[in-house]
């Protein structure tokens, strides 16, 4: 493939017919990088999308075996992008070359994961009831369900992971294990590192001769709505602020055909210090919840916003113990100017309420942020202020003291939706407080026992999701092997003739899946 820079790739070409420009930055300088990249112009976002869609009955129509190659083959060529690509992520983002080798990883890890799910074939959910003929008073007619991908699927880059919730990332993988071909609208933030694993897609798509509009992706502000409107999509992936997230839920609900949104958006992760953890353990939690707040300069949505502790002399010491270690903790560059800048309108907030005191932390000067510590009026929880519910993406995290159990119940009672909580607690702590689980189940998607949230597993247990605001969609996740349902529909054959089945539902069970046959498991032949 002929390489044009910065331009759009619709259908396995570059397309820049655009006359608009537009440049990465240097995150750490605000330096402009030497490169332009191409707005994509309407009729861009149109051809993309007409190209997804014209990819999509050839692609839905190969073997789950030849998709898995097709991952297999992006996680090789994204294990093979060296240290200049390295080097680039880094100058794009201010993240540390360790951090990006291990999420290149992670990302590669991701797509080979999503070929083991596609090789082993639960993603199909096949279920078979046979024809009863016999039956009384009615016979019961031969009845088959599958699980096929829903169409082409718009996906949008996350600012603070440039390759796993990106280009690459969890949702284009999902999509494309379920066979929907994917227009991804790169995030301006990092669009010469999206480039680049654009690039390693369509190597292999190339090389294991997917259809041509199998991956496209579009550059640009502004050019979400046209893709998210576009009729061809017919679903929408989304990591980001809950006002973008909205925004593009409410657009997908407005279409003449609505359309389904799953936007992981806001999320606060309260972490509950326990009493009895704090008398055998107070130091070590310190540091631990100390260091979670501000890895990766507080840049990930799995990041502790909200500490919640029971009053004692000890919660008092602890809180003391935290605000010397973040007033100790070094300023960090954030990703990009636009994240400083949220960074700092949200402090500003929590320093203008008056039901909110500052505890720690440096005054926010310069291109870098400053972590911090602050403590809020349990009170705010209780009567639902927003100020508290309101993400603050940055190293920063807010303390609340509660007067008993009572009160630390109605405060959760008090959450929204969130994507982590966790619990600290010796066995003393879980015993006595056990109705937080049953509690916390109903607010959050993952609950930690003794650890941080910050950083997710990516496996078949993983839950990176929660009940609204943490995403628009409660059901799904976008971590994990589960992601894959969000993109697959249930069809039902009824009375077909086998010869015309797909092999999933075949009597032969060619693909040695295994079945629910009349309400039992069976990887057997009928």
């Amino acid at each position: 493939m002929t390489q044009s820079l910065g331009h759009n790739y619709i259908g396995g070409q570059r397309s820049a017919n655009g006359s608009v420009k537009l440049q990465s930055v240097d995150a750490a300088t605000g330096e402009a990088l030497p490169q332009d990249f191409y707005q994509a112009t309407p009729e861009e976002v149109d051809a993309a999308a007409k190209a997804a869609a014209q990819a999509y009955p050839a692609y839905r129509a190969l073997s789950a075996a030849r998709r898995a190659q097709f991952l297999d083959a992006i996680a090789d060529e994204l294990d093979a992008l060296g240290d200049d690509f390295v080097e680039l992520v880094c100058r794009e983002t201010a993240l540390p070359a360790a951090r990006i080798k291990g999420e290149r990883g992670r990302t590669s890890g991701q797509m080979r994961l999503f070929a083991t799910v596609l090789r082993r074939g639960d993603f199909y959910g096949a279920r078979i009831d046979k024809a009863l003929p016999d039956r009384q008073p009615m016979p019961r007619p031969d009845l088959r369900q599958y699980r096929i991908g829903l169409g082409p699927v718009a996906v949008f880059g996350a600012s603070n992971f440039p390759l796993a919730f990106s280009t690459a990332g969890g949702d284009t993988a999902a999509a494309l294990a379920a066979g929907c071909p994917v227009v991804f609208k790169a995030h301006s933030g990092h669009m010469a590192t999206a480039e680049r694993v654009a690039d390693a897609i369509i190597r292999a798509a190339e090389t294991t001769e997917m259809p041509a509009g199998v991956f496209n992706m579009i550059f640009g502000g502004g050019v979400g709505e046209a893709l998210v409107k576009h009729p061809a999509i017919q679903a929408v992936g989304f990591t980001g602020s809950l006002k973008g997230g909205r925004a593009l839920c409410d657009m997908a609900a407005a279409r003449p055909q609505p359309i389904p949104v799953f936007a992981e958006m806001s999320s606060i992760n309260p972490v509950i210090v326990l009493p009895q953890a704090l008398k055998a353990r107070a130091e070590t939690v310190a540091r631990d919840l100390t260091a979670s707040v501000v890895q990766g300069c507080g840049q990930f949505c799995t990041n502790p916003g909200l500490v919640i502790g029971i009053a004692s002399p000890e919660f008092t010491a602890f809180t003391q113990q935290v605000a010397q270690l973040i007033g100790d903790q070094p300023a960090q560059t954030m990703l990009n100017a636009g994240t400083l800048g949220s960074y700092g309108k949200g402090l500003e907030k929590l320093l203008a309420h008056p039901g909110i005191q500052h505890l720690a932390g440096n005054t926010q000067a310069g291109n870098q942020a400053q972590p911090q510590l602050f403590k809020a009026d349990v009170s705010l929880l209780i009567d639902g202020d927003e100020v508290l519910q309101e993400e603050v993406f940055g190293p920063t995290t807010v303390f609340v003291e509660v007067a008993d159990q009572a009160q630390l119940s109605a405060a959760l009672h008090g959450l929204h939706g969130q994507l982590t909580a966790t619990i600290i607690g010796e066995p003393a702590d879980l015993q006595q407080f056990a109705e937080l689980t049953p509690l916390l189940e109903q607010k959050v998607g993952r609950i930690l026992l003794n650890g941080y949230p910050t950083g997710v597993e990516v496996c078949d247990s993983m839950v990176h999701g929660g009940p609204y605001p943490a995403t628009s969609d409660a059901r799904g996740t976008s971590v994990g092997t589960l992601a894959i349902d969000r993109f697959l529909r249930p069809v039902c054959f009824q009375n077909y003739p086998d010869s015309l089945l797909p092999d999933a539902l075949k009597n032969a069970n060619p693909l040695r899946i295994q079945r629910l046959v009349d309400g039992t498991p069976s990887r057997d032949a009928l």
